[in-house]
């Protein structure tokens, strides 16, 4: 059984911990203390060490990487069976992809956690550990924020039922509009669910921590909404408009959407205020030029989800440097007035490893279902170049420099060049040579 503890960030813990339990036995004389202080000290780093198996001796250490690293895979397998163009895009259930994606991601930290963790005990420091910690051994066992895959689609499974409920308090029937007002009416007024119009937290990213909280990305709680209305028989579907993401429901009387009642449409109700926005294109729309859309299916729904997620996680990894493009690089390899070897130059900017990996991890999931989409290949390429994985880079690039346009390939191509070359003196080194190569 493995158990998933949540503890503070590093720089928390030292700050709460090192000034009082931190002490230094001399060697140079005798106290009394001593030996006192030195079972306690034994003392708290054992019971820490209970909390954080792993490293605490070579078999566990083994044994527990093995099971991330099978957690890991597992999690990834069952996701991309849930999105599998074997089976028909109906039968794709938005809620159970995004959270084996939350299941996969957070196995990933929690193992860093715990790594983190087990560094600060072999160092003598006290850690936290979770006294209200759940077992698990499986990625359907693992908990999300307290509860497991189950029980977060059965979350949605009573918020379909408060909506029944809601009906059948006002003894109403099954009209169209009567069960959107009760679906609004749950999810908005009596959950209090609402749009976060900036990512800058991980709670709106993914979809159990916005069941949980309440506040998310517009696309999130479009899901929820559709997750809801399958629940109730009733399809809703998608498309976007500009930047925005609009849902709606599948009817041949698209105009009763647009009645205004209350002083806003339902139409409005259900996609927030961009509908109401003169600048965005939704405020344009009417009911015959809905029709003319282009509806969105379950696995473009699920690319939306994860191409936000990459762009919140790579903007994390890169807080520390605005301006960064992931496609920086490739501009000063491809220009001849730069000094050779730039992008090997140490002062690459460093980016935040956890989010960058993250970032990455979304991006392959990506990749499963646009595999010929030559961009988000040339972005994925880029990161793992950030990430120093030059190998699988100069791979990730050279893919997409068969499905990208001539003039992209073309700006590829130096980059390529000069990243296998680097990968080439990577390798050279980790044999222990100090000369350097030098790219031209």
């Amino acid at each position: 059984m493995l158990c998933t503890v949540y503890c503070m960030p590093a720089v928390s813990m030292v700050s709460q911990t090192f000034a009082a339990d931190h002490f230094f036995i001399r060697y140079d004389r005798h106290h009394h203390h001593d030996h006192t202080d030195l079972r306690r000290w034994r003392s708290r780093t054992t019971a820490a060490a209970s909390a954080y198996p792993l490293f605490s001796n070579p078999k566990a250490s083994s044994s527990r990487h093995k099971f991330y690293q099978e957690a890991l895979k597992t999690a990834r397998d069952k996701f991309a069976r849930e999105i599998s163009f074997q089976s028909e895009d109906k039968d794709v259930s938005l809620a159970k992809a995004l959270l084996y994606v939350a299941a996969e991601d957070e196995t990933f930290m929690v193992f860093n956690r715990e790594m983190d963790a087990c560094s600060f005990l072999n160092e003598g420091i006290n850690v936290c550990s979770s006294s209200n910690a759940r077992e698990w051994d499986s990625v359907e066992q693992m908990p999300l924020d307290g509860k497991t895959i189950s029980e977060w689609l059965s979350e949605l499974d009573a918020i379909a039922k408060e909506v029944e409920a809601e009906l059948v308090s006002r003894d109403i029937g099954c009209h169209l509009v009567e069960v959107l007002q009760a679906v609004n009416l749950v999810l908005f007024e009596l959950r209090g669910f609402k749009r976060s119009p900036v990512l800058v937290d991980s709670k709106h990213s993914y979809l159990h921590l916005v069941l949980s909280f309440g506040c998310g990305s517009a696309i999130l709680l479009s899901i929820i909404y559709i997750e809801v209305c399958r629940r109730l028989g009733l399809t809703i579907v998608g498309s976007r408009v500009g930047e925005d993401f609009l849902i709606w429901p599948q009817t041949t009387y698209p105009e009763e959407l647009f009645k205004v009642t209350s002083g806003h449409s339902l139409f409005a109700v259900v996609n927030g205020r961009c509908v109401e926005d003169p600048r965005s294109m939704a405020s344009d729309l009417t009911g015959s030029s809905l029709l003319g859309l282009e509806i969105a299916s379950n696995r473009d729904i699920v690319g939306i989800a994860l191409a936000n997620l990459i762009r919140f996680h790579w903007k994390c990894a890169s807080r520390s440097n605005l301006d960064l493009m992931l496609t920086s690089p490739l501009r000063h390899a491809h220009n001849a007035d730069e000094k050779p070897n730039k992008i090997n130059k140490p002062n690459v900017p460093l980016l935040r490893p956890q989010d960058l990996k993250l970032a990455i991890m979304a991006s392959e999931r990506l990749l499963i279902l646009q595999p010929h989409n030559w961009a988000l290949r040339r972005d994925h390429g880029m990161m793992l170049y950030y990430n120093r994985e030059y190998g699988k880079a100069v791979q990730e690039l050279s893919i997409c420099m068969a499905f990208a346009p001539e003039e992209e390939a073309e700006l590829l191509e130096p980059f390529v060049e000069k990243l296998h070359l680097m990968r080439l003196e990577s390798s050279w080194k980790s044999l222990g040579h100090t000369a350097s190569m030098t790219v031209k």
